[in-house]
């Protein structure tokens, strides 16, 4: 067994028996979604989860185990330095076990027991600043045979991002130029410290060049429907040549939307064939990888501040919006140098879209932080 003190992790145990504690599970204060907290649960389906066993979802729990060993985890990858907020509660013989991989437990990835005490209640749970030393989930589960556990307000937070823009200035963008026809957007900081982009076409690309990451942003848009993105993994020189987070606010009531998305091999990299895709997306919507796979739900409005995150490892894609994870994709797609291809592993710019001459929007509170890709599963 794991002895967390000795190893200066603080692991806080509080009974929710507080009033603040009564608001609805599983959702964030627009405090939270300010500093970047991820649901990683959300409530009422296992998107986002990778489960070899029994799972199901009542009233808001998430519900893992039964008469087989169960494993789960979420899809999405964190940075090692995070923090980390579950409840939990369980039932049966032997208590499941909370994995956090990183050598703050075993060089293997070792872990905790979730403590005996918390049978029959649900407990909240919290890791703060927690050190993950190895490019995994923030944290995997197992369900002995014959016990299940319970989660809900399960949530993460990457610590230690750097910023991508001081506020001041454009120190450490540039304009893309090479093509009159591709210069028209206009960059600028408001008063407020806020980086806005209006008219277009238009490119706003990082100096440096990120590969496996996490970014968070907050962005508003200053009129009805109007359409941008943050391009990743870009060519080099070349105009919005990468993956595409999109923005556009949106969405219809029914999903009416139809889109044919490419369906590939996982093992051979093949083109099998095309998926239709129903969706309430128009243009994909706001958090979509764009011309690959919509986002599944509506959140961002217009003319309000929303905070977007990406988190790009390898292959698998997640994007979160307001803290609510809206993709869960992995590009399968034989490699290429170009993201709008094929499968582009190479780092590149993180690049701002100024989309048509209608473009007014503005983004704040940029950060980043890099992901380890390397792992022996």
């Amino acid at each position: 067994m794991i002895r967390l003190l000795t190893l200066g992790l603080s692991l806080t145990l509080t009974w929710l028996i507080h009033a603040a504690d009564t608001r609805a599970p599983n959702t964030l204060t627009s405090k939270e979604i300010a500093e970047g907290w991820l649901l990683l649960f959300d409530g009422e389906t296992t998107f986002g989860w990778k489960i070899d066993g029994e799972a199901k979802v009542e009233n808001g729990v998430l519900i893992l185990g039964g008469t087989k060993e169960t494993h789960a985890e979420p899809t999405v990858w964190l940075p090692r330095s995070m923090a980390v907020h579950l409840e939990t509660d369980w039932r049966g013989e032997k208590p499941p076990r909370l994995l956090l991989f990183g050598p703050l437990f075993t060089e293997d990835g070792g872990g905790a027991s979730l403590l005996k005490e918390n049978q029959g209640k649900f407990t909240s749970q919290s890791v703060d600043g927690a050190v993950l030393g190895r490019a995994r989930p923030p944290m995997r589960f197992l369900v002995p045979a014959g016990s299940t556990l319970m989660l809900r307000n399960v949530r993460a937070r990457p610590t230690k991002m750097e910023p991508l823009f001081n506020g001041k200035d454009l120190t450490g963008w540039k304009v893309f130029q090479g093509n009159p026809k591709q210069e028209k957007s206009t960059w600028s900081v408001t008063k407020e410290g806020w980086l806005n982009v209006k008219n277009g076409p238009g490119d706003l690309q990082t100096e440096k060049q990120f590969g496996d990451f996490v970014l968070q942003l907050d962005c508003i848009s200053n009129g009805t429907h109007l359409n941008s993105g943050l391009f990743f993994r870009c060519q080099p020189g070349k105009y919005q040549q990468g993956y595409e987070a999109q923005i556009r606010n949106q969405f219809t009531d029914k999903p009416t939307q139809k889109y044919q998305v490419d369906d590939y091999d996982p093992q051979t990299n093949k083109l099998l064939g095309k998926k239709e895709v129903l969706s309430s997306a128009v243009d994909y919507g706001t958090g979509a990888i764009y011309r690959r796979i919509p986002a599944r739900k509506g959140i961002a409005k217009d003319r309000e501040w929303f905070t977007m995150t990406v988190v790009a490892r390898g292959r698998h894609f997640a994007t979160f919006v307001n803290g609510l994870q809206v993709v869960d994709w992995t590009d399968h797609r034989p490699a290429s140098d170009n993201a709008r291809t094929g499968y582009r592993a190479a780092a590149g710019a993180l690049s701002i879209q100024g989309h048509d001459p209608t473009t007014d929007l503005s983004f704040r509170h940029l950060r980043v932080a890099p992901l380890l890709r390397k792992f022996d599963e």
